[in-house]
């Protein structure tokens, strides 16, 4: 069921305006596109009417919007407030309740995990906005979107600092082995003797393919701890004097940590392959804070149990929610339930973006983060 590979993320919060982050990042983005002065007076912009705002709210809930899957309780309830919401994961005959609601659904709502491929926008003629609670697209038909005039927006920038601060942790926790020292206090093994020597972060030169802006965050985060950065990317990038590498091999052979950090492209899966691995080597750690299929997921696993790869810490896999049983009794691997964005504020910030684009759309005002 579709429902079973969605993330569920935390319980409610009453929240019926836009986040500080989304709304500070929504507001320079509104100001900087428009050039409007901040001199402007709230006396020079008069505010509607309460008959035309209860009008414009009545003409909202009229929309009909399809979630495509359970991913976030604030943002579902507030989609049910302020338009018709459809709850794809609970409809058993899901063909016919397209055919049926097919003139009525004129926005889905998806994420990371359940988008609109080509046959759901073919299945939905009403269909005008794709807005989705994520950064990635894969799982959105952008070129069918293009074709058929859908627009499509994302989440972008307020869950940058969250994946980030992430990746250093996982770095931190793989290294320091900070799983395996809970465990072993846990067990009551601190009682026998002290816990094995582990390996330093600080000063280890790491790698990043992908220097957008999550990658760049985990750059300068990294550079506090007085390790070199590298990466690579599609081009060399002229605002920043980090080392660039043309392959990811060669990235791969001067790193000793090596960071997963682009988008999920048909060129960017399994980017990390068997070559790159060997490169990194069996003092090497990997960090995938991108998107599972980044990386060949069973070369990986040999490659750490064979010994060929010094450690990973993952926080996506190929087929999520399944992980791979070989990992799990590795000490030099920490793994994580897909949880880089998994925080109270940048989940609420995530959903204000969701709404916030519906709500431009169906205003005729222009998308706060447009993608197509």
């Amino acid at each position: 069921m579709l429902a079973t590979f969605c993330r569920r993320a935390e319980p409610h919060l009453s929240r019926p305006s836009l986040s500080r982050a989304a709304f500070s990042i929504l507001t320079n983005r509104f100001h900087h596109s428009h050039n409007f002065s901040t001199t402007t007076t709230q006396s020079q912009t008069p505010s509607p009417s309460p008959a035309t705002t209860s009008s414009a709210a009545a003409k909202m809930e009229a929309i009909g919007v399809l979630m495509m899957c359970p991913m976030n309780n604030y943002l579902e309830q507030e989609l049910d407030k302020r338009f018709k919401l459809f709850r794809y994961w609970t409809q058993p005959k899901q063909s016919e309740f397209l055919a049926q609601q097919a003139d009525s659904i004129r926005a889905v709502v998806g994420n990371a995990t359940a988008g609109a491929n080509a046959d759901l926008i073919d299945a939905l003629p009403k269909l005008e906005i794709v807005s989705c609670f994520s950064v990635g697209l894969d799982k959105v038909d952008l070129n069918k979107c293009k074709e058929k005039g859908v627009r499509v927006t994302n989440t972008p920038d307020v869950l940058t600092d969250d994946v980030a601060d992430l990746a250093i942790g996982l770095m931190l926790a793989v290294l320091r082995r900070i799983c395996e020292c809970d465990k072993y206090v846990r067990r009551g093994d601190w009682k026998l003797g002290d816990f094995k020597l582990t390996t330093k972060f600080s000063g280890k030169r790491v790698g990043i393919i992908g220097l957008g802006r999550i990658g760049l965050a985990i750059a300068e985060r990294a550079e506090a701890f007085d390790c070199p950065i590298s990466y690579f990317s599609r081009s060399k990038k002229g605002n920043t004097n980090y080392t660039y590498f043309s392959s990811v091999v060669e990235l791969a052979s001067n790193s000793d940590i090596l960071v997963v950090a682009c988008a999920l492209t048909p060129e960017t899966k399994h980017i990390v392959n068997r070559e790159v691995i060997d490169a990194l080597g069996p003092k090497g750690i990997l960090i995938n804070i991108g998107r599972g299929p980044h990386v060949d997921e069973a070369e990986l696993v040999s490659a750490l149990v064979e010994g060929r790869l010094g450690g990973a810490g993952l926080d996506v896999f190929e087929r999520e929610p399944e992980v791979p049983e070989q990992l799990f009794g590795l000490e030099n691997v920490v793994l994580l339930p897909h949880v880089g964005s998994g925080t109270v504020e940048t989940r609420i910030a995530m959903a204000d973006l969701v709404l916030g684009n519906l709500e431009a759309h169906f205003s005729s005002k222009p998308l706060l983060t447009p993608v197509v």
